[in-house]
């Protein structure tokens, strides 16, 4: 394809980093020798993954008999949120007691069949039910609710930021049935009016720890569910009905005081994602009709509206800068280390935080559809692409307890039965595998560490679209990269001047008066570096297009051309030593920009400039990190392989294809990924996330360069990097291998101490409140342990 300075949209130029929206990346330069060299790209908008991870959906929407109580899995939903049908109407709301997988099938069971509710869309992150429906009134599906034992309240359209707070529950109830129960065990052990009082203050201590417990386990058990409150129910009514009274109102107490304990720790996980909503204000400074500035809702300023940001503040907004400049800490959004410098025309993200200089800018989307409002719904979206370890889980989770619950009986029946032995002596260890037969502690050490993963990358500036992509970073060996705009800024800068002839002092505000004129990006970096430099420019008359060459036109009455390689070399102002010199500068990869003037029989040649996509700072550290951790790294390049391979080398790149057409890219992804799969590796792309979407649909995971199009990148990538710093893919990666020790770790916790007491109570030496101890204590430990990744640098 050839170059056409004057083209506003040229098909084969490297765009800019604000044009790289919708653009495509890597083309041959215009000035290349290869001039025949076809560009043209696919134009695509989001990939589909057609290998067998991507956006799997869970088979279920909630795994009966695999969570534990109210507090377990409080953090995250194992649902994937539904497309809205067709001719429905949206209802959303708010149900406290709706935290865990076990109350969503229930409620599922319960209204998803009703004439006139088409889907059902759970967030049991902030317990937010939205019905699809088709109905006059709602007034069955709220009764429908509360018959389970869950108040479901409507809510507006601004009940994202209402869910936010949350009444406590008194602890006073509890600290009375801790005392009771310290009182039954005392009686007991003092042999005080027994088996009276032991017996009273057990039945006390229920009343004020358990009756909660009992509504939610009958439930459970009137719904075909075997919960943790069903188990517990049941053990505790056992334990009773055996004459172990106190034993019964500890287990009560422990179990209550350890469900408060971890919904308390799990909110952690849940307030990680909400901490994110706090980051935008709710008021904006808005400029009114009369010219004066009010506060304004930040959900009621419309697009177009002009707001003051002031020193201090931070961004209610996305939006345009106006007028002034400043510094803003972007941290929040795009991890960025270092306050950017914002001036007129820059983007603005809300949640930034103003640093130095007064700002108005131009509102461009609404509070519901900013950047970091789609950072939220992601990450929130995220979760309910359940990461393989959690679909294990829950497979696992469905056959533990019911395998359990069958071994208690047995232990309960066979040996007194068949072997002679004592019924309360059996009965009892029967208890006691029924308080560990629930697999909490198992069930919620995926979804509480994936989450923490999730809210961790996201307050780096890695937008990661679910957790299987998390999990599959530690198995990414090759990752194959983008060169514009990814490897290099994608915005063509100055790099070479030389003046070809001395009798024309003033070519350089020559070449710059005319580049000046055109929108070229090649063209405009010529005018740009003179800008800098303080050169002056001069008025340009018959100003005029040379297609597929460059432009012209007559500075103080005499013709000049600006242009490439091939329009000097047509005009014959190209030299033997001239070619040689190009050529050279040419396989710097490197863009050749001549200013010939036309005043003589022969044109002559007078001023030559290079200019050349210059590389981020950032990547040659990125490419060596990812060799430190044995990721192997493969450049796709539409330019020509000079250009290709000299990036390449100056990065450190392993492997360099150039001339690769989107087919080419994604054909090459295609085969790596079959050659990385034979070795249980993975495969990832980075690229624009548009015109790479045949590349990026074929690799396991797809990461999208965020900054030039960061709308775009969250809706079609597996990952994005906010602020286009390829070193937060090493990161990616180490995060991703972190969570895995975590995962594993606690995998062997909960197993394993569910292993020793199985074994301690069959040998006799088991009692009720330490399979209480045990199990919540297990609980507690993979969910702290899985909320150190909030605190883990990468």
């Amino acid at each position: 394809m050839e170059f056409d300075m004057a083209r506003t949209t040229p098909d084969n130029v490297l765009p800019s980093s604000s044009a790289a929206h919708g653009r495509g990346h890597d083309h041959d330069h215009p000035h290349s020798r290869d001039h025949s060299h076809d560009h043209s790209h696919e134009h695509g908008h989001g990939h589909k993954h057609d290998h067998d991870h991507a956006h799997e959906a869970a088979p279920e929407a909630a795994q009966p008999n695999a969570c534990c109580g109210s507090a377990c899995g409080a953090s995250v939903s194992v649902s994937t949120p539904v497309a809205a049908p067709a001719g429905t109407r949206a209802a959303a709301y708010r149900i406290e007691a709706m935290d865990c997988p076990t109350e969503e099938t229930l409620i599922r069971n319960k209204i998803g069949g009703m004439a006139g509710v088409a889907a059902l869309d759970f967030n049991l992150m902030q317990r937010v039910l939205t019905v699809h429906h088709t109905l006059d009134s709602l007034d069955p599906v709220v009764k429908a609710i509360d018959s389970l034992g869950m108040k479901a309240e409507p809510l507006s359209d601004s009940g994202a930021k209402a869910a936010i707070a949350e009444p406590g529950k008194p602890w006073w109830p509890l600290a009375a049935a801790g005392a009771l129960a310290v009182g039954a065990e005392v009686a007991e052990w003092f042999q005080i009016a027994t088996p009276y009082l032991p017996a009273v203050l057990a039945l006390a201590t229920v009343l004020f720890a358990g009756l909660g417990v009992y509504r939610k386990g009958w439930i459970a058990v009137r719904n075909g569910n075997l919960n943790i409150n069903a188990l517990m129910s049941i053990a505790v009514t056992g334990a009773m009905l055996i004459g172990q009274w106190p034993e019964a109102a500890m287990v009560m107490v422990l179990f209550a005081l350890a469900e408060r304990i971890e919904a308390a720790s799990l909110d952690r996980a849940r307030n990680a994602v909400r901490g994110l909503m706090a980051m935008a204000p709710e008021q904006a400074t808005v400029r009114q009709a009369d010219g004066s500035w009010q506060p304004v809702d930040a959900r009621q300023v419309p697009l177009g509206a002009t707001v003051r940001l002031r020193p201090g503040e931070r961004v209610a907004l996305d939006g345009r800068v106006l007028k002034g400049q400043s510094a803003l800490d972007q941290a929040p959004i795009t991890g960025e280390s270092v306050p950017v410098d914002k001036s007129v025309g820059d983007s603005l993200f809300a949640g930034s935080i103003n640093q130095s200089g007064e700002l108005e800018y131009e509102v461009t989307a609404p509070a519901d559809d900013s950047t970091l409002a789609r950072i939220i719904h992601a990450v929130e979206a995220a979760q309910g692409s359940r990461a393989p370890t959690q679909r294990f889980v829950d497979q696992f989770a469905r056959i533990y307890t019911p395998v359990v619950f069958a071994i208690a009986l047995a232990v309960a029946v066979i040996p007194p039965l068949f072997m002679g032995e004592a019924w309360l002596a059996w009965i009892y260890k029967a208890l006691v595998l029924l308080v560990i037969a629930c697999p909490c502690a198992l069930v919620i050490s995926t979804p509480v560490t994936i989450v923490s993963g999730l809210a961790a990358a996201a307050r780096r500036g890695i937008l990661i679209k679910g957790g299987v992509y998390l999990e599959q970073g530690r198995q990414l060996s090759w990752l194959a990269l983008d060169k514009t705009g990814t490897l290099t800024h994608g915005k063509p800068a100055q790099t070479d001047m030389a003046q070809l002839v001395d009798d024309v002092p003033e070519a350089r505000a020559i070449a710059a008066s005319i580049a000046a004129r055109s929108d070229h990006p090649v063209s405009l970096a010529v005018a740009r570096a003179a800008e800098t430099d303080g050169v002056a420019r001069f008025e340009v008359q018959d100003f005029a297009a040379l297609p597929g060459q460059g432009v012209r036109g007559t500075v103080n009455g005499v013709a000049y051309c600006l242009g490439n390689h091939r329009l000097i070399h047509d005009l014959g102002a190209c030299s033997p030593a001239l070619e040689a010199r190009l050529e050279a500068i040419e396989r710097q990869g490197k863009t050749i920009v001549l200013l010939a003037a036309m005043d003589t029989a022969v044109p002559r040649a007078l001023m030559l400039f290079g200019v050349a996509d210059t590389v981020r700072e950032t990547s040659r550290q990125a490419i060596e990190q990812l060799h430190e951790l044995g990721v192997k790294t493969l450049m796709l390049s539409g330019d020509n392989p000079h250009t290709a391979q000299t990036i390449g080398a100056l990065v450190g790149i392993d492997e360099v294809r150039g001339n690769q057409l989107p087919q080419d890219k994604a054909d090459a992804i295609a085969a790596l990924t079959d050659q990385a799969h034979t070795h249980a590796g993975r495969v990832g792309m980075v690229g624009d996330g548009i015109n790479d979407a045949p590349a990026l649909a074929r690799a396991d995971i797809g990461f999208a360069m965020g900054a030039a199009g960061t709308d775009t990148a969250i809706e079609t990538a597996d990952v994005a990097l906010m602020d286009d710093d390829l070193r937060k893919i090493p990161a990616f990666v180490r995060l991703s291998r972190q969570t895995s020790t975590i995962l594993k770790q606690n995998i062997t916790l909960a197993l394993g101490i569910k292993a020793v007491f199985l074994v301690l109570t069959l040998m006799g030496m088991g009692t009720m409140w330490m399979a209480v101890f045990a199990d919540m204590g297990a609980s507690l430990l993979v969910v702290f342990n899985g909320l150190r990744l909030t605190r883990k640098a990468v």
